[in-house]
């Protein structure tokens, strides 16, 4: 059916339900244990559920796009206001910077998005979005608080990726994919004659990508020490769904995380490094015919790749400043061939709610590494804790090196917002409330990208 590419971000999805019957009875299942499970658990059933439930399953009631995601971020909250007084506070550690300006940047864009059409259903659609990005952040920061609640989510992101190389091998080799049978897409993606398995997501960039972001994570797993068997399991999962993908962005994720664990003897000296690049690439930049961000088009490590789109929606973006800074733009179809296809979470952002989003996306990702670099500062000395903080830097290092290929637009997101509620529940025992006060000033000392791993948060509660 056609629609108006205009209405496309507000207006587009299936205008009437698909909901499988096996999914159905997961959501039911998930449902119920939401409201039976001790708060430790409850987080676990809810993403085994929105990450597995095949991409565009939904409740369709009076207009309104009921996801299954979104289903269970609104039961979710339901369990949260029955139990608010026989459980521990909203937060753990409170309130802080990230969740500060997450609020704002989710704010930003909603009305942003919302001024640039001035339509009723760009409203209705806005109210849905705050809905998936405050209800599913916020979610995440209520239940996962501690060392133990870490460990449970990243056992059960385990358990997942296992499933998930499974069947995305199975995709690959017998050319079905098993959740085509409840709802998502049977027949495989096929580029160049090779199949690209994709599972329950909308593609196999996002797929692939999926496990390539949780690889440090199941790292970080590792050096706890209590969970060696379930981190070797997750990192060997990964990477049979990056292989099984057969796609540029998680092949280029991967070695982006290993070399940010590789770096962890430079600790102390990340600030040079990264004035050492930012050198690097202004005379690269200087001395090449065309702009730096063109060395994009370059990386071709599968074939039929899109690294040539990748470098012009950068190129698009930058030339177009004038066209999206305020509000964002309502599309960039204008702007060349193909280039309505946001692939790239820095263009969507700024696309979507002009240079005041932009501007927060990037400070949600600083205050991160700011905190974790914080954090490491604290327990310098004790090797094991700074490891762990290193770890949690690099896999939100390897995120954003993913985002240069990718933007989020399915059930993937639901390994972002737990992945911001880890750091900042791994920071929270080290960091003193004080100290968030001054993350501005420390974050110039060592804390961007690679100078942030996690405090151990198991050794950080004993």
């Amino acid at each position: 059916m056609y629609q108006n590419p205009l209405n496309q971000r507000f207006g587009g999805g299936a205008a009437s339900t698909h909901l499988d019957p096996f999914v159905l009875v997961m959501l039911l299942i998930t449902v119920f244990l939401t409201f039976v499970l001790p708060r430790r658990y409850v987080i676990v059933p809810l993403l085994l559920c929105a990450i597995l439930a095949p991409d565009g399953q939904q409740y369709y009631l009076g207009g309104a796009h009921l996801y299954v995601g979104r289903l269970l971020i609104f039961f979710g909250w339901i369990r949260i206001f029955l139990k608010r007084k026989s459980e521990d506070g909203l937060l753990p550690g409170g309130w802080t910077a990230v969740d500060k300006i997450y609020i704002a940047w989710a704010v930003f864009r909603a009305v942003a998005t919302y001024l640039e059409f001035l339509e009723p259903g760009a409203a209705f659609n806005q109210v849905a979005f705050l809905t998936d990005s405050l209800g599913g952040y916020f979610l995440c920061r209520h239940f996962i608080r501690d060392k133990e609640d870490i460990v449970r989510v990243l056992k059960t992101f385990v358990a997942m990726v296992v499933l998930l190389a499974v069947t995305m091998s199975n995709e690959h080799f017998n050319a079905v994919n098993v959740f085509g049978y409840i709802g998502g897409i049977l027949t495989p993606f096929v580029r160049d004659g090779a199949i690209r398995s994709q599972g329950p997501f909308t593609g196999p960039i996002p797929a692939g990508t999926f496990g390539a972001t949780l690889l440090c994570l199941f790292f970080w797993l590792k050096q706890t020490g209590k969970a060696t068997g379930w981190a070797v399991a997750g990192v060997f999962g990964a990477l049979v769904m990056v292989y099984m993908s057969a796609s540029s962005t998680p092949l280029m994720t991967v070695p982006a995380g290993i070399l940010a664990i590789a770096l962890f003897p430079l600790r102390k000296n990340m600030r040079a490094l990264r004035w050492g690049m930012v050198v690097i690439l202004t005379i690269v930049h200087l001395s090449m015919k065309a702009p730096v961000w063109m060395l994009i088009n370059h990386i071709d490590l599968v074939g039929g790749n899109s690294s040539y789109h990748r470098a012009m929606l950068i190129d698009g973006f930058i030339t177009h400043f004038n066209e999206w800074w305020l509000i964002g733009i309502q599309s960039t179809a204008g702007w060349g061939w193909d280039m309505w296809d946001q692939a790239n979470q820095f263009v969507q952002e700024g696309e979507s709610g002009g240079i005041l989003t932009f501007v927060c996306f990037i400070l949600i990702l600083s205050r991160c590494f700011a905190r974790l670099g914080n954090a490491r500062r604290i327990v310098e000395g004790d090797r094991e804790q700074e490891w762990g903080f290193w770890l949690l830097g690099a896999a939100m290092f390897s995120q954003i090196v993913s985002f240069f290929g990718i933007s989020f637009s399915d059930q993937s997101i639901y390994g972002w917002y737990p992945l911001l509620a880890i750091i900042v529940a791994a920071t929270a025992p080290v960091l003193e409330p004080s100290e968030e006060v001054e993350l501005e000033h420390d974050s110039e000392e060592d804390s961007v990208i690679l100078d942030s791993p996690v405090p151990d948060p198991i050794a950080s509660q004993t």
